[in-house]
């Protein structure tokens, strides 16, 4: 139907229509829509009809909006109205290409309408065309010279593309617009001059920002800022003297600003005493009391000859303080008090704990408590030297004794629940904090309303060592859906800083939104999800019944009847458990209830549903994990773990090219990384399994590998790889894996007469890390002429052996128990008692006393070796 003209009263009531939708009237504008519709020479109007289903989509009436909107626009094709409510209509849907691609063509109707180039605008600087953006913002500025928001957006634009020539040409010719007295300060012109300078610095244009600072210093409102600008610039130029002068006044307005003394350290060049003034320093924080002190000087624990002198220091305090409270026997005058003993205690257990001296930092943070058993950083500290052993049950014990000296502590809190989470203690941890959660709703599900992504992480963890890969995956998506939020919501901004003129801030939230999944917390549930979809992959879960049937034949009669009756009751605190689980969710939906409506009014739809058995039970697990794996490619690129983890994905898809791709890229990270090295091999004869490559890819394939083995066979790359690195017991280990390539399978092997030790480690209960899993499933079992001579490699613990911590004998004790090195219980033994001897407290060493201990083993100490000397 062509575009009809609406006579006077018509065009009054769509106008209408149109003010409705803008005051959120949705109602009254159906009405109105309803009055021009139902006059039969107008019922197929596109205009109205497009703009009814607009309105209805307000109304969370996805469906029908849609329906309308596409009759609208097949009534009227060539309406710039139809297009553009089209595209709005994509927008609200997150479709930000299509919508894109409707405001184009409602522009080739009506190329100068100012409120279809805003909405373009929005979209490319959302969708990062930057290009796009700029010649949008163009247009804008054509249509509208005399806007403050013209001149500005277009700034942005060059800003963002780096040619900051031509911004700052734009900006200073704004701001010469402006009538703002000299002596008169005005908020917005100052953030604007203040963004001029940003431009300046990162052009490089060091004397032109300190001389643009020093013209407009009057008419700045941040003085703070103008000083921090100058300093920084003044250093630059290397004028020092001058710097150094900015820096001390700083650091007299706010000496708590790290960043300040760093600056002054850079002006002055210092080079006094290291001794002298470490001595007096650390004297006044002892006496005062200062907790964070150690925290304040642990930056220098790079330098071994300062760490000697602080050690010399400290313990000559102690030992002095204890015999005559004074720092030096040497000392007359007033007394120490007793608390700077304390203090002095503290500190010694968190140093000698830094440098891996765990029984001497339990004797001084035993001392300490001793003398004072009220204070809660001491039953803190306690609580990380028994984590860093590697004893979680007892970590947690000590970590629970220090939140219930004060309850109301959210920090403690959350310390607590963390250290239960590490000890696989989800519902204890759970509990913890729902102290500090909403009412009426279980912990768990407000803490992801609140995005509280730190206690979503280590559940993921914890439930990944357990096998709930289930669990584990509904808190993966939740991690990524927080992460997809925040991105969205930085629609909004873009047109509100530029009304605002906070223009520094505006580019800083776009260039945080582009990286913004490099963070720690994605990156950590994405790896996560990439190796759970794995294991999926290798091992897809079977059914419960199934699996019953499969474990029992191999039972004798005892052992049958005992793990029947362990069945019956697992049922029945399962039915207990669901039965909680119920009556908690019944009253989760009465409370949610007003919230869906209030979702329903505004028009955004409900998401799906995170259901865990359906997730653990994916049907293509590969194409879920590269869902995870394209962010960190994009932005996590010099991590060598995304190019392993995509080499594993790729590998399993047979993706030849992919796989060559990603060890080119790890190996120009880091060519010596074990699980590298590990991947090269599988890669490598993987390659020579597959004679049935076209052409193109086996000369691709064979040329790139030839600048990466050096023309050398496997057996001799392999031999290079452990004369390099013939101290580094992570090496080992992996080079004793590869001693004999042979098929491998996917499953971890248990060796019989090991299995309380597995469940220990948590060998079979979780996906074990790369290093050691990847030569597990690489190699089935070893060549027994060679077994002896592997074993002997991977459990070196002489004094040549640097890595003997808690992290890397774990895995050792792991490819031991896992298969990797065929049946070797007697030689595990051995080596787990010379590791008991060598960590006489890490509770994975210790061994198992009865058979009823063993669930408490389980529970207690099954833990990811990275949680457990992730700070050594």
């Amino acid at each position: 139907m062509p575009n009809v003209q609406l006579p006077p009263k018509e065009s009054n009531l769509f106008k209408r229509i149109l003010k409705c939708y803008e005051q959120k009237q949705y109602k009254n504008g159906l009405k109105f829509c309803k009055m021009i519709l139902s006059n039969p020479k107008f019922a197929e109007h596109g205009e109205t009809l497009a703009m009814k289903g607009l309105t209805l989509n307000c109304l969370g009436k996805k469906e029908e909006a849609y329906e309308f909107v596409r009759k609208g626009l097949r009534n009227d094709v060539k309406s710039h109205v139809c297009w553009h409510v089209y595209g709005l209509l994509q927008r609200s849907d997150k479709k930000y290409d299509e919508a894109i691609k409707c405001y184009r063509n409602a522009l080739k109707l009506d190329k100068d309408n100012l409120q279809i180039l805003r909405d373009l605008s929005l979209l490319q600087i959302q969708m990062r065309d930057l290009e796009g953006y700029r010649e949008t913002r163009y247009q804008l500025l054509q249509l509208r010279p005399t806007q403050r928001a013209s001149w500005i957006g277009y700034a942005i634009a060059y800003h963002l593309l780096k040619d900051y020539d031509m911004a700052l040409k734009l900006l200073e010719e704004f701001r010469q617009t402006q009538q703002v007295p000299p002596n008169k300060i005005d908020y917005e012109y100052s953030e604007l001059i203040l963004y001029q300078n940003q431009v300046m610095r990162e052009a490089d244009l060091f004397q032109e920002s300190l001389e643009h600072i020093e013209t407009y210093e009057k008419q700045i409102c941040d003085k703070l800022l103008v000083e921090e600008i100058k300093g920084e610039m003044l250093l630059k130029l290397g004028r020092l003297k001058e710097a150094s002068e900015v820096f001390k006044n700083l650091i007299d307005r706010n000496a708590e600003n790290w960043c300040y003394y760093e600056g002054l350290e850079k002006a002055l060049q210092l080079s006094e005493k290291f001794r002298e003034l470490m001595d007096k320093f650390l004297r006044i924080n002892f006496s005062k009391g200062c907790p964070p002190l150690f925290t304040t000087l642990k930056s220098l624990y790079y330098n071994t000859e300062k760490i000697s002198i602080i050690q010399e220091l400290v313990t000559n305090y102690e030992a002095s303080l204890k015999t005559c409270d004074f720092f030096s026997p040497y000392e007359n005058g007033e007394k120490e008090p007793p608390t700077t003993l304390l203090w002095v205690q503290y500190f010694l257990a968190q140093h000698f704990d830094k440098l891996g001296h765990y029984s001497l930092a339990l004797d001084y943070i035993n001392a300490a408590i001793a003398g004072t058993p009220t204070l809660i950083e001491l039953f803190y500290m306690k609580a990380k030297i028994y984590k860093h052993i590697g004893n979680l049950k007892e970590a947690v014990k000590w970590m629970d004794e220090a939140q219930s000296l004060d309850t109301a502590d959210r920090f403690i809190n959350s310390k607590c629940a963390k250290y239960m989470l590490r000890a696989n203690m989800i519902k204890e941890a759970e509990e913890m904090c729902s102290k500090f959660t909403r009412e009426g709703t279980s912990a768990m599900e407000n803490l992801n309303e609140m995005q509280c992504m730190w206690f979503q992480t280590e559940c993921i963890s914890a439930y990944q060592r357990l096998g709930r890969y289930g669990d584990a995956l509904k808190k993966c998506h939740e991690v990524e859906r927080h992460f997809f939020e925040i991105t969205d919501d930085q629609f909004d901004f873009h047109t509100y800083c530029m009304r605002k003129m906070t223009l520094r801030a505006y580019v800083d939230l776009l260039r945080l939104e582009d990286i913004l999944r490099r963070h720690a917390f994605y990156f950590k549930a994405a790896r996560s999800a990439i190796e759970i979809y794995l294991k999926l992959y290798d091992n897809p879960l079977t059914s419960e019944s199934k699996q019953q049937e499969i474990n029992s034949e191999n039972l004798s009669a005892k052992e049958l009847k005992k793990m029947l009756s362990k069945q019956r009751r697992a049922q029945k605190k399962a039915k207990l458990e669901e039965e909680r689980k119920h009556a908690e969710r019944e009253r989760q939906q009465k409370n949610q209830k007003k919230k869906r409506d209030e979702e329903e009014e505004e028009g955004s739809g409900l998401k799906e549903e995170l259901i865990p058995e359906k997730l653990e039970r994916i049907e293509n697990p590969l194409e879920e994990a590269i869902k995870f794996l394209i962010p960190l490619k994009n932005l996590v690129a010099d991590n060598i773990d995304t190019h392993l983890l995509a080499f594993e994905i790729y590998f399993r898809k047979g993706k030849f090219l992919l796989m060559l791709q990603s060890v080119k890229r790890a190996f120009a990270i880091n060519s010596n990384n074990p699980w590298l090295h590990e991947c090269l091999i599988k890669f490598s004869k993987s390659v020579s399994n597959h004679s049935n490559l076209p052409d193109i890819v086996s000369k691709v394939l064979s040329q790139e590998m030839q600048k990466i083995f050096v023309n050398k066979d496997l057996e001799s790359f392999n031999e290079d790889f452990l004369r390099h690195n013939a101290t580094s017991l992570q090496h080992l280990l992996s080079e004793a894996l590869l001693c004999s390539v042979l098929p491998f399978t996917s499953t971890p092997i248990v060796v019989p007469g090991c299995q309380e030790d597995a469940i220990k480690l948590g060998v079979g209960k979780r996906h074990c890390t790369w290093l050691t899993s990847s030569g597990a499933k690489m190699m089935y079992f070893l060549d027994k002429s060679r077994q002896e001579k592997a074993i002997a490699i991977a459990t070196r613990l002489d004094e040549t052996i640097k890595d003997k911590n808690v992290k890397t004998l774990i895995k050792v004790s792991e490819a031991l128990l896992d298969g990797s090195f065929g049946n070797c219980n007697s030689q595990y033994e051995e080596y787990r008692m010379a590791c008991h001897n060598l960590l006489p407290f890490t509770s994975a060493f210790l061994p198992v006393v009865n058979e009823v201990d063993s669930h408490d083993v389980a529970l207690n100490h099954t833990a990811n070796y990275d949680v457990l000397a992730n700070e050594i």
